[in-house]
């Protein structure tokens, strides 16, 4: 019998149900992976924005993470919503105690999509000297590269170098996502490790439910890397799971809907399947 492979969120829970830790959960599932988490803030939150954030307390986040990592040591790990520079320090910590280096991917969580701050301005600097120097990859879309690098982007070439700045950060592998630009009828998406640079493109979709995007496609490539895959075919899987879950569209909630995790499973009949 083929061993279970585990992935453990770090990331905020989102009421409605669209990103965090159950965006994050409901993706480990539909690849196959058993889902683990340790949650660093409540939010009050639905489809027209966030009505509160509430941060669990340092202390608390330290002991979910022990708790996982003394007896269900993960096999992938990623990070969410982290909002403070305490929190940040706490899972850094956490991190480097339990070896997760080798499997951590950091999606840099700072604004909701309806405009909310996710991330206090004083926890960026921690963020970027803390735990990027940690992380295996970091999968930053363009506003978050932008705050990261502190460079606009604007033209391919800016992405090619704001990469090379995120790289010298410490993540051995930078997936610049692109759907934030909003030029063209494609979505150019950036892999970079440290050598070359992979471009991958798909469709855009005119749609307003894109909530928990971020979330969904770090979720998906931190399940590729829990069952074995090598760092491109997790992110060429994920790029195709949040294509599905984008196209596929729920059409619930009045304002930005969640992506639609069935989507991918459906399509390719491999839902939760090791």
């Amino acid at each position: 019998m083929t061993s279970i492979r585990k992935a453990l969120t770090i990331a905020g829970s989102d009421s409605g149900g669209g990103a965090g830790i159950q965006a994050d959960l409901k993706t480990f599932q539909e690849l196959g992976v058993y889902g683990m988490s340790a949650l660093t803030t409540v939010t009050a939150q639905n489809t027209l924005g966030v009505q509160g954030v509430y941060p669990l307390a340092p202390e608390a986040v330290a002991a979910q993470l022990d708790s996982v990592g003394s007896d269900l040591p993960p096999d992938g790990v990623k990070t969410g919503m982290l909002f403070s520079s305490e929190i940040i320090r706490v899972v850094a910590g956490k991190v480097s105690q339990y070896g997760w280096q080798d499997r951590l991917v950091i999606d840099p969580v700072m604004i909701a999509k309806g405009g909310s701050p996710l991330l206090l301005q004083e926890a960026v600097q921690a963020l970027i000297t803390g735990l990027l120097p940690l992380a295996l990859a970091v999968t930053p879309n363009l506003p978050e590269a932008e705050i990261l690098t502190g460079m606009k982007i604007n033209r391919l070439a800016d992405r090619e170098e704001a990469a090379k700045l995120l790289h010298q950060m410490g993540p051995q592998f930078i997936v610049l996502k692109g759907g934030h630009d909003p030029a063209g009828d494609e979505v150019v998406d950036l892999l970079y490790d440290g050598r070359e640079f992979q471009y991958m493109t798909s469709p855009r979709i005119a749609t307003r439910h894109t909530h928990g995007t971020g979330c969904t496609f770090s979720a998906a490539v931190a399940a590729g890397l829990a069952l074995g895959q090598s760092m491109t075919d997790s992110v060429h899987t994920a790029k195709a799971y949040i294509q599905a879950a984008i196209e596929d569209s729920l059409n619930i909630g009045s304002g930005h809907g969640p992506t639609n995790h069935f989507a991918y499973g459906n399509r390719t009949g491999r839902r939760g399947q090791q």
